[in-house]
């Protein structure tokens, strides 16, 4: 399967690519570098800016439309590049223009995990200690 962002054949029988650094508009690095393989990414349902208005996005390019539809449930970093068929260090570009606009929410999975009643702790040394057993 090719990367939805590789063109068909043209006339001329010569194939085109949009390179990565068009996607992001030349930018190398994520503004924000917090983001893991494993940061859940979810939609915002009603962006509000901080003064409590409704948060209109600019203008989006496609990649960032499908970021905003694929998580609409929950999400990891790895899983959203993997959709998109981009690399990982082009996705956080794009994953930290959404989150800048207030457009998408970023969570590190510990808080999720404490969010669920945190992480058994009993059950992670016994995990720990089988493992050293190997």
């Amino acid at each position: 399967m090719t990367p939805y962002w590789e063109d068909e054949a043209e006339e001329d029988g010569a194939n085109t690519m949009v390179r990565p650094y068009t996607i992001t508009r030349g930018r190398t690095a994520p503004e924000r570098d917090d983001f893991s393989l494993i940061t859940v990414l979810t939609t915002a349902q009603d962006p509000r800016d901080e003064h409590g208005a409704p948060v209109r996005p600019g203008r989006l390019q496609p990649e960032h439309r499908m970021i905003l539809e694929r998580c609409h449930r929950p999400a990891a970093v790895a899983e959203v590049a993997s959709d998109l068929g981009l690399p990982v260090s082009v996705t956080k570009i794009l994953l930290a223009d959404l989150v800048a606009q207030g457009l998408l929410l970023a969570r590190a999975p510990l808080s999720v995990a404490r969010v669920a009643g945190g992480a058994d702790m009993g059950l992670l040394a016994a995990v720990r200690d089988g493992l050293r057993r190997l």
